[in-house]
C-alpha cells in the first residue's frame, strides 16, 4: 500500500492495554443507547445550548429550563455525554464538596463534531434515519445475503434502490444527502482529468439525480450524456436536467443494469461509474462491466470513481467506510460493500479491462478515480 495512505498497525498488531480494550468494549456494549443519547441531544437543542454557552459554560438548571425538558433528563444525557467525551465540565466549577448545581458544562471537541462536521452529521442522520432501525435485522442479513431491514421501511422492494422514490421524506434527504456528500466532493477535481480527452459522448451508469450529467454539461459545451439507471432514478434525473437547461444534451436510458435484456448504449467515448459499483458484489460488478465493455470500442475510457477503504489518509474516513459496508448489508441489497483497492480493480479487469491509471486522494474525503481501457 502506498505510505502516503491510512496504515495503522491497529490492522496488524494488538498492543491496546487490556484496560483500554475493556473500556472499547463497553463503548460497543452500550453503543445503541449512547447513539440514542446523542440524537436526544441534539433534537432538544441541549447540545446546541451548550455550545451557546461558550467558555462559560451552562448549569444542568439552566438547561433544563431552556430546553424545556425535566432536570432529571438533563442530568441523565449530560452525564452520558461526560462519559463520551461530548462535553466537558468548567474547571472552576469542580469541587468534590460543592452541590453539583454549581457544576456547568462547555462544548468538547467530539460535541462540536456533531454540530459542525458535516461528516460526521451526514454519517448521524443517515444511520439513524435509513439504518438504525433495520440493523436489528443485520444477522439475518448476513445468513440471506439479503437486505432483511429493509423491510422497516415495506415489503415491495428487494433493494433499496427501487425503494429511494418512496421513502419517508426525511428518511429520503438523508439518504440523497449522504450520498451526494462523498461523491459530489470530488467532481471538480475529477472534471478535468475526464474531460482531457474531451469526451462528446458519456454514459452515466447509476447517474441517479443527474448531479454528474448536469456538472458535466456546464464544463463542457460540447458533451452529450446518457444516463442510465432505474425508471425511478431516470425520471428523476430528466426533470432535473430540464431544470438546468440540459434537456436537449442529458437523455436517459431507463433499465435494470443487471438484467440480461439491458443493452448499454453503443460506442462512448467515455462510460462514468460514480459510487456504483460498491452497490454490487464482486461478482455483478465484472458482469456490469462485461456489458460495458460489449458497449464500448477500443477508444472508450471507462472511469470508476469510488472511496477506497484502503486507500484513506484518515483513520476516521477508513472506519466510515467500513461501517458503511453494513449498511449494504442489512439495508441495501444484502451482498455488497465498500471495496479495497485490488479487489475492485480486479473485478473491473475480469471483464476485459486493464487499469490505465490511478487517481487517488480526490477531494476532502480521498475518492479514487480508476481509469481502464479494453485490455
Amino acid at each position: 500500500m502506498d505510505p502516503a495512505f491510512f496504515t495503522s498497525e491497529k490492522f496488524t498488531g494488538d498492543k491496546i492495554r487490556a484496560v483500554d480494550a475493556k473500556y472499547e468494549a463497553q463503548k460497543i456494549a452500550f453503543a445503541p443507547l449512547t447513539f440514542q443519547a446523542v440524537r436526544a441531544m441534539l433534537d432538544l437543542n441541549i447540545l446546541q445550548l451548550i455550545s451557546d454557552a461558550g467558555d462559560n459554560g451552562i448549569t444542568a438548571d439552566e438547561l433544563s429550563k431552556k430546553a424545556g425538558i425535566s432536570k432529571y433528563g438533563v442530568d441523565v444525557l449530560c452525564e452520558i455525554a461526560l462519559g463520551m467525551n461530548l462535553i466537558k465540565l468548567t474547571k472552576d466549577s469542580i469541587d468534590s464538596d460543592a452541590d453539583t448545581a454549581h457544576e456547568k458544562f462547555v462544548l468538547a471537541k467530539t460535541g462540536w463534531m456533531f454540530l459542525e462536521d458535516d461528516l460526521t452529521k451526514v454519517n448521524f442522520w443517515f444511520t439513524n434515519d435509513i439504518c438504525y432501525q433495520g440493523a436489528w435485522n443485520l444477522e439475518d442479513s448476513i445468513k440471506d445475503g439479503k437486505p432483511r431491514g429493509l423491510t422497516v421501511f415495506g415489503d415491495k422492494w428487494t433493494t433499496i434502490y427501487e425503494a429511494l422514490s418512496s421513502l419517508p421524506e426525511k428518511a429520503k434527504k438523508s439518504w440523497f444527502d449522504f450520498d451526494h456528500f462523498y461523491s459530489d466532493i470530488a467532481f471538480p477535481e475529477a472534471l478535468p482529468i475526464v474531460f482531457e480527452k474531451k469526451p462528446r459522448k458519456l454514459v452515466d451508469i447509476g447517474g441517479n439525480t443527474a448531479k454528474w450529467a448536469v456538472a458535466c454539461c456546464n464544463y463542457d459545451s460540447s458533451v452529450n450524456v446518457t444516463i442510465v439507471d432505474l425508471p425511478g432514478q431516470t425520471a428523476v434525473a430528466e426533470q432535473n436536467a430540464a431544470k438546468a437547461g440540459f434537456a436537449d444534451r442529458i437523455k436517459t436510458h431507463s433499465g435494470n443494469v443487471l438484467a440480461e435484456s439491458t443493452v448499454l448504449p453503443a460506442k462512448p467515448d467515455a462510460v462514468w461509474m460514480s459510487q456504483f459499483l460498491d452497490c454490487f458484489s464482486l461478482s455483478q460488478i465484472t458482469k456490469i462491466l462485461k456489458k460495458v465493455h460489449e458497449a464500448a470500442d477500443k477508444n472508450t475510457l471507462v472511469y470508476v470513481l469510488e472511496p477506497l477503504w484502503d486507500k484513506q489518509r484518515f483513520e476516521a474516513s477508513a472506519y466510515s467506510l467500513q461501517a458503511t459496508s453494513l449498511y449494504f448489508t442489512c439495508m441495501a441489497n444484502g451482498n455488497s460493500k465498500m471495496y479495497r483497492f485490488a479487489e475492485l480493480k480486479e473485478a473491473v479487469e475480469k471483464a476485459g479491462f486493464k487499469l490505465d491509471c490511478a487517481h487517488h486522494n480526490l477531494g476532502s474525503n480521498a475518492y479514487s478515480l480508476l481509469v481502464f481501457k479494453k485490455a
